[in-house]
């Protein structure tokens, strides 16, 4: 039930206690590794990326010791969102590098799939925990990686989206936030169909984080909005509500939907993280 989060510009990973409110810091070994995303295996090991010094590193909260699996490509410099498959391989974005990466913890192999120049893999999400779905930021796609064959499958949104983050739905649609938009897009990937519906927001509301909990609704967060807001989407019905981040939130880079149906918000520009408990 412990909310993890990395400090990016202090290079350390933190642990919220949601029953105490009490926090502890556990700083990095490399100075200045930019740690950036994370994602934590069943057995309590919080996975993270590296951002600024170009590895995937591991850290284990009860022996406190970290393990660094460097990248296998000297082009690829930015680790930058993890995600963990069912089968306890990590896979990662490299944004600003433009490839997705997978790790096999047993072997140590590291795989690397280049991704178009202007790509800029970001979030990812993991569909029915093996299946890898990437925003290409840098253009207006999705791509979805072959976990066999390790090949690759672009699907085209409309012209000007800049898909963000993503996460997959209870029926197994991925829904994502168009940050330059305004948008939040439904893509079917067995067909390649694509629905859109505006933000409250507006087209400069800029959605970032985005999660789907297990009563079908989806969540997102707009950045452009001052204070940030906190959106519930319900595809059923289309309708939307929405609530104020309390700090201002200051860009919620990304959410994460608990499994009793909680939201854990990073909040990155206003140095708070949070928790939003649903109201029926």
């Amino acid at each position: 039930g412990s909310l993890w989060f990395t400090e990016q510009t202090a290079n350390k990973l933190g642990r919220l206690h949601p029953a105490t409110g009490a926090i502890r810091e556990w700083p990095l070994a490399t100075l200045d590794s930019g740690p950036h995303g994370l994602t934590v295996d069943a057995a309590g090991n919080v996975w993270f990326t590296a951002n600024s010094k170009g590895y995937l590193g591991v850290f284990d909260p009860a022996r406190g010791g970290i393990v660094e699996y460097r990248m296998t490509d000297p082009r690829a410099t930015d680790p930058h969102t993890p995600a963990l498959a069912a089968d306890g391989r990590v896979w990662f974005t490299v944004q600003q590098s433009s490839f997705v990466g997978r790790l096999d913890p047993q072997t140590g192999l590291m795989q690397l799939m280049e991704l178009p120049a202007n790509a800029q893999p970001y979030g990812i999400v993991l569909a029915g925990g093996e299946v890898p779905y990437v925003c290409e930021f840098g253009s207006n796609k999705i791509a979805r990686v072959d976990p066999v064959t390790l090949t690759v499958r672009e699907y085209l949104l409309p012209e000007g989206a800049r898909p963000r983050r993503l996460t997959e739905a209870l029926d197994g649609t991925i829904y994502y936030s168009d940050f330059a938009r305004g948008k939040v897009g439904r893509l079917e990937p067995r067909t390649g169909a694509l629905e859109e519906w505006p933000t409250p927001g507006g087209a400069d509301s800029r959605p970032y984080a985005i999660a789907a909990t297990r009563d079908g609704k989806i969540w997102f967060s707009e950045s452009g909005v001052q204070p940030n807001t906190l959106v519930r989407f319900d595809p059923a019905s289309s309708q939307f509500d929405v609530a104020i981040v309390p700090s201002g939130g200051g860009g919620v880079r990304n959410m994460v939907a608990t499994p009793d149906g909680r939201l854990f918000l990073a909040c990155s520009g206003a140095n708070h993280v949070a928790i939003a408990t649903p109201r029926q």
